[in-house]
């Protein structure tokens, strides 16, 4: 499919590109203030920031905090084994290739025609090892082999909610075989007021890993407003004090939750299984992700 450059006449900004995808309409804007940046946007809600120049330049708030588990995942600049569950405009999969060369990457992203897109209107980098699969989350998770995994990235939306197959039990239990045993998992949630579905996925992590931590912005974690929370999880100790430091730091600060503060956060929550899934709550229409 060719180029639709403002294919809506007055509903696009100038230089935007615009186009039907499986999961909605597409809009990839430019962003005023850096000369070949873009926010991707479907049905109007923005998706990913992705800016060509600086690969490293994490624009949203929920990706900078992806970033630091990233930084951290192994000393810096070491290649790592990562797995990108929902592709967007593969902010983070170029991120990883940015600041960890040689790195080997797996994305996985169900809407074929928003893969097509993206790598025609901002191209990866030939020499970074971006593998791109068009299938679903759990589907692509499957080939990925036993242990391969130093880090695993879920950030799957569909219809701004994460589908129901990808909250269980079940499914983290193939995150676990993907991973190796000092692997990452890192898992982009969102939820309000009152949290049970939040809650619900730290319970169902507790189950199946030694380790977890949670990096929300303090509002959302008390009720406050609907949001991104960043949850971790590992069979190792994860670098709190450092993950603590920079979500503080962070022009968005963020608080870092674990060990029982954590557990009392869930109040009582019970894991989730596929027979009982249901997909994450829709925001309220006046939020973006």
């Amino acid at each position: 499919m060719g180029r639709s450059r403002n294919t809506r006449r007055g509903s696009a900004p100038a230089g935007a590109v615009e186009e039907p995808v499986d999961g909605g309409l597409a809009r990839l804007v430019p962003d005023p203030d850096r000369a070949r940046a873009w926010t991707l946007l479907i049905d109007g809600a923005p998706q990913s920031h992705v800016d060509l120049d600086d690969p490293a330049h994490l624009s949203f708030e929920y990706q900078r905090r992806i970033g630091h588990v990233i930084d951290l995942a192994a000393p810096p600049g070491r290649p790592v084994h990562a797995v990108h569950l929902g592709g967007g405009a593969f902010t983070l999969a170029r991120y990883v290739a940015a600041t960890r060369p040689r790195s080997t990457q797996q994305v996985v992203e169900r809407d074929a025609s928003l893969v097509q897109l993206v790598r025609r209107e901002l191209p990866l980098d030939p020499q970074a090892r971006i593998r791109v699969r068009a299938t679903d989350a759990r589907a692509g998770l499957a080939k990925v082999p036993d242990g391969w995994a130093d880090l695993v990235v879920a950030d799957v939306f569909s219809g701004a909610r994460t589908p129901a197959h990808l909250t269980s039990t079940e499914f983290l239990d193939e995150v676990r075989r993907a991973l190796k045993p000092s692997g990452v998992y890192a898992a982009n949630l969102a939820d309000g007021p009152p949290l049970a579905h939040l809650r619900g996925q730290i319970a169902t992590a507790a189950a199946r890993f030694g380790e977890l931590a949670l990096i929300a912005d303090p509002a959302v974690l008390r009720g406050k407003r609907f949001g991104n929370a960043v949850l971790l999880a590992s069979d190792l100790p994860l670098p709190l004090a450092e993950l603590t430091r920079r979500a503080a730091s962070d022009p968005h600060s963020a608080r870092v939750e674990h060990g029982p503060r954590l557990t009392d956060f869930t109040g009582g929550a019970v894991p989730v299984t596929d027979e009982a899934a249901v997909a994450s709550p829709a925001p309220p229409p006046s939020v973006f992700r």
